[in-house]
């Protein structure tokens, strides 16, 4: 009998510190309503504003919202491109290195669609099989006419590291295609905003100083309306900011790959097919 009314005690000591717990948790929630509030009614001010720009304005936010579609259409496709180019690269990379011999690839008819790389390689063994057996042709008897081919000259080599060469600028220029337009929203995107709200505001002061009344009523509707476009303009402009660095290093280290790769491939053909003690024929006496 002595121990019920401990446990009751007990039960109010738990009470008593829990209370106290309860109580912050309605304090910090009431404190963090008016925090989550503006938020929520973000898009009922920017309706506001938009209901209250003038045609300028309008036009403008027309324009950026073309600028946006343009800017994560090329985000997206350039994103997409890159991933499936790296896919393919790794896939090209592991069957080249799998054999010592470099023109297998190229004799066995092997397509990477979409990998630089395969590009660049397929590029440097069709000028290196034209300079060793006169024809970039490949057929049944490729295998033995290259067993029998003479090695070519380093003079010839610089035909094939030509060849390279230029693959690789062409791919760099397919790959920084439509960049030009992104790095345009980026920074053509702000001052596009900037001229509608100036606009805006100067055609709020001329409205103001016709009627004469100058009160913040009054101005309060065209200022919104004018800052909307800013707004717009650096909603439009910091992904397209985010998403050029993005690329571009993407591409850039690309580019340095698809060289990287042009030298090891220069490296490993000069290692069977040239002979460097050859002089050339214009040397030749």
């Amino acid at each position: 009998m002595a121990a019920q009314p401990r446990q009751n005690k007990h039960r109010a000591t738990e009470r008593t510190i829990h209370l106290p717990f309860r109580g912050k948790s309605a304090i910090t929630l009431g404190k963090l309503a008016p925090m989550l509030l503006p938020k929520i009614l973000a898009a009922g001010g920017l309706l506001f504003a938009f209901e209250h720009s003038t045609i300028a304005g309008k036009i403008v936010l027309a324009l950026l919202c073309v600028v946006s579609v343009f800017s994560w259409s090329i985000m997206i496709t350039k994103l997409r491109v890159i991933q499936f180019a790296r896919k393919q690269t790794a896939r090209f990379r592991s069957a080249f290195r799998k054999d010592r011999q470099p023109l297998r690839l190229f004799e066995n008819h092997a397509r990477f669609p979409g990998a630089p790389l395969f590009n660049v390689y397929r590029a440097g063994c069709e000028e290196m099989t034209f300079q060793l057996l006169g024809s970039a042709e490949v057929d049944e008897t490729f295998r033995a006419r290259l067993g029998i081919a003479e090695k070519i000259t380093p003079a010839q080599m610089h035909a094939v590291n030509a060849a390279m060469e230029r693959t690789v600028g062409e791919a760099a220029l397919g790959l920084e295609s439509q960049m030009i337009l992104l790095a345009t929203a980026v920074s053509g995107s702000p001052f596009l905003g900037l001229l509608g709200t100036v606009w805006g505001v100067m055609d709020t002061f001329t409205d103001v100083a016709v009627a004469g009344s100058p009160n913040l009523a009054t101005m309060a509707p065209g200022v919104s309306g004018a800052l909307i476009t800013t707004v717009t303009a650096l909603c439009v402009a910091i992904p397209a900011m985010f998403g050029y660095n993005f690329l571009v290093t993407s591409i850039r280290g690309m580019i340095v790959e698809m060289d990287n790769f042009a030298a090891e491939l220069a490296s490993e053909f000069e290692h069977k097919y040239v002979d460097h003690n050859a002089r050339d024929p214009e040397f030749r006496r």
